[in-house]
């Protein structure tokens, strides 16, 4: 659809609806992606892939040329690839600076929004024109020219409901963190997280680490990729969890023989399907990111 509108798109999805049987009061929530031209085909597949666990209406939001003519383009499709509705807005003009009265016809009434920046992000989430409609802002700070220092800039803008796509990468290995102690092991005296340079993920999980154990714990880099080891070292022995492909890893206990466990690398789809799941606030992420600006990661 060229130079169309809101209205007419709105309209527009009721007759496909209609014609494919498939009613928007069975979607959950609606998701919005602001994305560029370049990125918009991973991000609006990985945002399918993770609707057909959450019924959604994806909204993506790919602003163009400023300097153009102002119009609104829109693709629709119903019934392909997902179990909702997806709709790619492309903004040209004056409208690339007012995307959020292009969305506000076009969300669903009733159900929560989830606004998802796959790429650049706002510093502020919450306060931006777009991430205002959302309950949950999730931004992934690997994408920024510097990550660490894009997480650690987090807290300034930070409101309830914020999330990051780094954070939510370190799930799998704080469960089996916290799972390697379901026994006593004896005092932590200091702990290292290796990974490969500027990885936000590893910054994160050492904030989590040390705050958990009471004790130092610090960033190393290694040859990657992504989060290779952690070596929490206690006065007797060491806990260390070292992954050695995108599948396995070891899982290392004093007095205990090593034991392999799965720690695979989750495409985006799952991380952001994770999010999806929970509307309320992550306390655990707005605590690490409160205390990762301040930590040592050296």
């Amino acid at each position: 659809m060229g130079s169309t509108t809101a209205s007419d798109i709105s309209s527009q999805l009721t007759r496909l609806r209609h014609q494919v049987g498939a009613p928007a009061v069975g979607m959950v929530l609606t998701l919005v992606v602001v994305c560029e031209e370049s990125n918009q085909y991973d991000a609006v597949r990985a945002a399918s892939e993770a609707a057909r666990e959450h019924p959604s209406r994806i909204l993506a939001v790919i602003p163009r040329e400023r300097g153009e003519a102002t119009r609104l383009d829109a693709e629709i499709r119903v019934g392909e690839l997902t179990t909702g509705e997806v709709v790619l807005l492309r903004l040209y003009g004056e409208l690339t600076e007012h995307a959020d009265s292009v969305l506000a016809p076009l969300l669903l009434p009733d159900i929560p929004v989830v606004v998802w920046w796959p790429g650049d992000a706002p510093e502020a989430p919450a306060k931006d024109p777009v991430g205002h409609f959302g309950q949950r802002r999730v931004t992934d700070a690997r994408s920024a020219p510097d990550p660490v220092g894009a997480i650690k800039r987090r807290i300034e803008g930070y409101t309830p409901g914020d999330t990051d796509l780094a954070w939510t990468r370190i799930t799998p290995w704080r469960s089996l963190l916290a799972a390697a102690f379901d026994q006593p092991v004896g005092k932590i005296v200091e702990g290292y997280v290796e990974a490969e340079p500027n990885h936000p993920s590893a910054s994160l999980l050492a904030v989590w680490l040390s705050e958990k154990l009471d004790a130092p714990v610090k960033v190393v880099p290694s040859g990657g990729p992504g989060l290779t080891k952690v070596r929490l070292v206690l006065e007797q022995g060491e806990v260390a969890v070292e992954r050695h492909d995108s599948r396995t890893a070891t899982l290392i206990r004093p007095g205990q023989p090593d034991r392999h466990v799965a720690l695979a690398r989750r495409p985006t789809s799952d991380l952001l399907a994770e999010e999806l799941r929970r509307l309320d606030p992550d306390e655990v992420y707005a605590s690490a990111i409160r205390h990762v600006a301040d930590h040592d990661g050296s």
